[in-house]
């Protein structure tokens, strides 16, 4: 066996001993590695340490592509209950990997996944497969609301697409790790972070992982197929953010000279701090310091630095009010930004505009508005409807006050007024708002969400007259003539637009289509139905819900 080459911990000169021995808390003066820009080639050559080869790990040869966007919906199971299928949000992206938060959960329990992750799969995987999607483990709500929750979660949301989602490498055909080796390795502790590790011990199957330079407070027993632990330089081609060692690095007994030229100097932005004693480092364990005066001090401990991003590890996060027991990430987008829907809706030019709008003033205004927010769609809908006005005050007088929402001018009696639109709580909302304005205007429906021919309406357009909300217009009865749009999937279909189908599928039927429009169902959401679910929650009785099942059946076979 070979013998092990003696070694000793790096002190350095102003390096001050703590009490805190048994806590695992290294010296307050940062290692030189925490300087600047970490690079392994100079730090294997410093320590004498070899890589561990790519071929040890269940790692991609090239990592995976990674598509995802903050607020994409997908299919994770529940890293506390992993028998269970969720429905998780991306709220966070980071080289290759991605911060999931499963909805119907705080955001103390989020976690990370790479690109090509086997638990991660889009929306419908699990039914199609047999399985039935579950509450995450501490469903905040009732669990008997969970049906309907996830209806109404799902209900114009974005859908990460299939494509973006990769297959996951196979598992390596035995433990070739051996001890010493160098790697990097996710700091489940903080499991935001990847940092440059050492293989510190083998036990059949598994590899232990410590991280260099502290004194063991992190280090884990993982498989040797675990996807938390990547080869040498995964970071650099990923473009994830490498933590630098911490301060207890280990060299050789003759190591070479350390100068400020093993790395590329640069000054850390300000501190972000956290409240000590949550989520996170142990109180005393905490991973990164700062030197001197660029951290404020706390009650004898210090906050968290959050590591400088460089420009090619863009990493965004969605803040909600209580994140003070999750890690900050590099960047963050606002929570608006993030849960905001987005919709484009398009004009009818061809519809009838009633006596208030103004023909010649409609025929200029564009073609469609957006994709943008809902919020801003809508609120560029109503105004160019104001702007159409034979009179402003017309169209402004139909709009009940809100909160939350855009703003709306109109001038009349010489001079310029104002209103708050009411806040935007889903793409349907928009439809539906833009449709009972158009009835007050007496016009058709000029907004849907598909583009008209020239001569059509749209699918849920309607003549709207005094005396008939839903009278059709001329012209329109080849669409009067099919339960539903030949040229529309049915999984695009808005809840008027379901609600038009239940309508003219079966007569009988036809009383039950507004249980639709109050528990916003469209088209996704009108897929994902079962009798039993139509029956609880909507209170159906057994013969329409089987009528409805049968239907919808139809449908999905199309």
């Amino acid at each position: 066996m070979r013998k092990p080459v003696p070694q000793k911990a790096v002190e350095w000169k102003d390096a001050r001993r703590i009490k805190h021995a048994r806590s695992g808390r290294p010296s307050r003066v940062p290692s030189q590695y925490q300087a600047g820009h970490f690079s392994w080639e100079k730090y294997l050559k410093e320590t004498g340490a070899t890589a561990a080869p790519a071929s040890c790990f269940r790692q991609s040869a090239t990592p995976p592509l990674n598509e995802f966007k903050a607020g994409m919906k997908l299919e994770a199971l529940d890293p506390r209950n992993t028998t269970s299928t969720c429905i998780a949000t991306v709220v966070g992206l980071t080289g290759a990997r991605l911060r999931l938060r499963l909805d119907g959960s705080d955001n103390k329990n989020d976690f990370w996944r790479l690109a090509d992750s086997s638990e991660i799969h889009p929306i419908g995987h699990c039914e199609k497969n047999g399985g039935m999607l579950q509450p995450p483990l501490g469903f905040r709500l009732n669990a008997s609301s969970w049906p309907m929750f996830l209806l109404k979660t799902l209900n114009g949301a974005e859908m990460a697409p299939a494509r973006i989602f990769h297959k996951e490498p196979a598992a390596p055909a035995q433990n070739s790790f051996q001890v010493g080796l160098k790697l990097e390795a996710v700091d489940r502790k903080n499991p935001s972070f990847i940092c440059p590790a050492t293989v510190g011990a083998l036990r059949g199957g598994e590899v232990l992982v410590t991280f260099d330079g502290w004194r063991g407070a992190f280090d884990y027993y993982c498989r040797y197929d675990s996807r938390d632990v990547f080869p040498v330089g995964w970071c650099a081609l990923t473009g994830d953010h490498l933590q630098p060692p911490g301060t207890k690095v280990v060299l050789p007994k003759t190591p070479g000279p350390l100068t400020d030229s093993s790395v590329d100097a640069v000054h850390p932005p300000p501190a972000v701090g956290r409240p000590p004693g949550q989520r996170g480092r142990k109180p005393g364990r905490r991973k990164t310091k700062l030197p001197g005066p660029w951290g404020p001090k706390g009650p004898g401990r210090k906050p968290r630095v959050v590591p400088h991003a460089a420009p090619s590890s863009p990493t965004c996060s969605t803040p909600e009010p209580d994140t003070s027991t999750v890690p900050l990430d590099h960047a963050t987008i606002p929570t608006s930004a993030l849960q905001a829907p987005t919709v484009c809706v398009y004009l009818n030019k061809f519809g009838k505009v009633g006596p208030h709008l103004d023909q010649r003033r409609v025929q200029l205004l564009p073609d469609h508005f957006g994709p943008g927010r809902a919020s801003v769609v809508l609120q560029q809908c109503v105004q160019a409807c104001v702007d159409a006005a034979h009179n402003q005050n017309t169209v402004f007088c139909c709009l009940k006050p809100g909160h939350g929402g855009e703003l709306i001018s109109a001038y009349f009696e010489q001079q310029q007024h104002t209103l708050t639109l009411p806040t935007v709580s889903s793409v349907t909302y928009v439809l539906r708002f833009l449709e009972k304005l158009c009835h007050n205007l007496h016009c058709d429906a000029l907004f849907g969400s598909q583009p008209v021919a020239r001569g059509g309406l749209h699918y849920e357009g309607h003549a709207h007259t005094p005396g008939n909300s839903h009278a059709h217009t001329p012209g329109n009865s080849s669409q009067r003539d099919s339960p539903r749009p030949s040229h529309q999937d049915p999984g695009l279909w808005t809840v008027e637009e379901v609600m038009q189908y239940i309508r003219e599928v079966d007569p009988v039927l036809a009383p039950h289509a507004d249980l639709f429009r109050k528990h916003e169902i469209d088209g996704r959401a009108l897929l994902l139905l079962r009798s039993d679910m139509m029956m609880k929650y909507m209170g159906l009785k057994l013969g329409p819900a089987l009528k409805l099942t049968f239907h919808i059946d139809k449908l999905k076979r199309h």
